[in-house]
């Protein structure tokens, strides 16, 4: 993910890339469930995340969701919806806690059977007429409403467009809009149904799995087949044109853009088949069955990374002042993301740096291999800024906790351009050839899965034939940047 600028583009000499940002995060809002009476109060959980502490849960392991949306129009109201989970009880159970918090809850069933629920914190607790036992089957359905609109001054996992809806969950937004795990470590297929009135076009993560014309109404299906985090699920709804071309071997490669915006949008899609080569060059074959973009009429200040539909808002291609190689750029940096963040997932979220680290690698050597901007510029002009950048927000495999109400705060530089320098030092430690070995090695070796940073570490030292542990202890916790193999002259700061 990046943040769009706001201000003037960065000029011909360097690369100075937009100041990163996370996709969209909620401050707390406020749960507006409508809770069974309930004995006790309900006691919110999470999996422990040093940065999320109350996000995810523990006790069960997610399969697939199956998520029904019925859209009327208006995206200033909310939405009906029908979450159903399929799960595994990873523990015994008399409670399952659910991550949901912005929502009127219908009713709860648990294998076909009514279930109290009742809200704690963001939490929505189920409480199943009979206990779970470990290994047991569960199946969830949780009868709901989805609001799209947030109290002044907060965010969350809808994003309003000027012709209806799309979704941007990143990082701890997934359940301001559906009751979920939501944390990556959890990873689960998706199925969205989307119903929406005439004029309307849904189109969601994965491929087509039919639409059901009912008078006016249309019920949109899509099914991804490929494990993904729910911080990764994309559902948009509004008045658009899903254009399509084929991309690398065959791979469908399809576009939603408002239908308005067609034409001029054409210049621009047309660039993702050849990126898409680009990257397989790289990192090896594309993950997943479908890629494309999706280009909305919203102001979001970012681009976003959502699983085989990456997101980007409509000036990003507009504004005269954003030349062509920085745009390219900002497309590969999301694209990228599908190998680096999407397929690969991380553990925990101090892992971000192996997400968007990659991501902001692979847009600055597409620079320099598409438009002559020296990665070795970029790199020095980070290394510059890493000791202030460590000590505004940590090392980059040890970010600082978000502040509170200011959860976006973990998307800092540290994680972008100060990560991306982590890599560069990487290839000059143990060369071109081993480094482009370990890349294609790691998205291979963890495809459709979780890793975390020791993984990393393992991996590059088993490639490069010795023990890197110390290398990466300074480059990845290290409060102060240490000395950049093979440039012995660079200095922070200066």
């Amino acid at each position: 993910m990046l943040l769009t600028p706001r201000t003037t583009a960065p000029g011909p000499k360097a690369f100075r890339p937009p100041r990163p940002a996370a996709a969209l995060i909620a401050a707390t809002v406020s749960a507006a469930l409508l809770a069974a009476s309930a004995p006790s109060p309900a006691t919110p959980l999470g999996i422990g995340d040093r940065l999320f502490p109350h996000l995810g849960n523990p006790g069960y392991d997610v399969r697939s969701y199956d998520i029904a949306f019925t859209y009327r129009g208006d995206n200033r109201k909310p939405l009906d919806a029908v979450t159903k989970i399929e799960a595994r009880a990873t523990e015994a159970l008399d409670r399952v806690n659910l991550d949901f918090a912005h929502g009127k809850v219908r009713s709860v069933e648990v294998n076909g059977k009514r279930a109290r629920f009742e809200s704690g914190g963001e939490d929505l607790v189920v409480t199943p007429s009979a206990p779970l036992g470990r290994g047991d089957r569960m199946r969830v359905t949780v009868r709901h409403t989805s609001d799209p609109t947030y109290e002044k001054g907060t965010q969350g996992g809808w994003v309003r467009t000027d012709d209806g809806l799309a979704m941007a969950n990143q990082a701890d937004a997934a359940h301001l809009v559906f009751p979920c795990n939501d944390h990556p470590a959890d990873k689960a297929k998706f199925t969205f149904r989307v119903t929406t009135p005439k004029g309307y076009t849904a189109v969601a993560n994965g491929l087509p799995a039919g639409a059901t014309r009912r008078g006016a109404a249309t019920t949109w299906a899509y099914r991804h087949q490929h494990p993904m985090a729910t911080e990764l699920a994309q559902v948009s709804i509004g008045r658009s044109t899903v254009l399509h071309r084929k991309g690398p071997h065959g791979l469908p490669v399809r576009d939603v853009v408002p239908t308005a915006d067609r034409e001029v949008l054409e210049p621009w899609l047309q660039k993702t088949p050849e990126q898409l080569d680009w990257m397989e060059g790289k990192v090896g074959r594309y993950p997943f069955e479908v890629y494309g973009v999706l280009i909305a009429r919203a102001k979001t200040g970012y681009e976003l990374e959502t699983q085989t539909l990456s997101l980007f808002e409509r000036e990003l291609f507009t504004r005269p002042e954003f030349p062509e190689w920085y745009v390219d750029a900002i497309m590969v940096h999301e694209l990228a993301h599908q190998w680096f963040g999407d397929s690969v997932s991380p553990k925990t979220w101090s892992d971000l740096w192996l997400n968007e680290g990659h991501a902001t690698w692979y847009e600055a050597l597409y620079a320099e291999e598409k438009a002559n901007k020296p990665v070795a510029d970029r790199m020095r002009q980070a290394y510059r800024q890493s000791d202030s950048w460590r000590a505004a927000g940590g090392p980059p495999a040890r970010p600082k906790a978000p502040a509170p109400g200011k959860k976006i705060s973990i998307f800092r530089p540290v994680v972008y351009d100060g990560s991306a320098l982590v890599l560069y030092a990487l290839r000059q430690e143990i060369g071109r050839t081993a480094f482009e070995n370990l890349e294609r090695s790691w998205v291979r070796t963890h495809h459709n899965g979780n890793a975390e940073t020791a993984d990393f570490v393992r991996l590059a030292s088993r490639i490069a034939g010795r023990d890197l542990t110390g290398f990466f202890d300074g480059w990845l916790y290290g409060k102060k940047t240490p000395p950049m193999p093979g440039h012995p002259d660079w200095k922070s700061g200066k």
